[in-house]
């Protein structure tokens, strides 16, 4: 199997254009529970013309943030954060655990969110809780099963075969834990 030589240590951040900042911000903070972390007011010289911008970063416990942009131009902020079409598999999963999950759903309950702004799937090898934020992306908390690292080790040592079955027709369900 090729690797490299040393892979990236964390995610840094990952970046998305946001509609409002301020709803960004009472969204990511107050409810999620994620500190604003950093706010950059910043002019740049970008594919040939002057933009500027606003990018925040909300933190996340490893040191790695999520970052949203807002441009002060109209047409900036339309070339470079164009909708996208609505579909619940794309989207930013980050891990959490029982405390925290439970934590989100009650803040997310008590701001108002229900279905289809919200839900649970139970896929069995973890338990995840879906939110619209208020750019329209998808953010999933996961909380992994107890077993996450037996499950993950056993995982990896056939995704290959997996994807190959995959590639080949057989579209057979492998999910044995739920």
């Amino acid at each position: 199997m090729a690797t490299a030589a040393k892979l990236p240590s964390r995610l840094h951040h990952t970046a998305y254009v946001a509609k409002d900042l301020e709803a960004t911000r009472k969204f990511y903070e107050d409810i999620i529970g994620l500190p604003l972390m950093a706010t950059w007011c910043e002019v740049d010289e970008l594919f040939g013309a002057e933009r500027v911008y606003c990018h925040l970063f909300f933190g996340l416990a490893d040191g790695s943030a999520l970052a949203f942009f807002k441009f002060a131009k109209d047409e900036d902020q339309a070339l470079f954060g164009p909708p996208l079409p609505a579909s619940p598999f794309r989207h930013i999963a980050l891990n959490v655990d029982r405390e925290t999950q439970q934590g989100i759903e009650k803040r997310l309950k008590d701001a108002g969110y229900q279905e289809p702004a919200t839900f649970v799937l139970e896929h069995g090898y973890c338990r995840s809780v879906y939110v619209t934020d208020p750019n329209d992306m998808i953010v999933e908390f996961t909380l992994d099963n107890p077993d996450a690292e037996k499950v993950a080790a056993q995982r990896r040592q056939i995704a290959r075969a997996e994807l190959a079955r995959w590639l080949a027709g057989d579209h057979s369900s492998n999910n044995t834990y739920r």
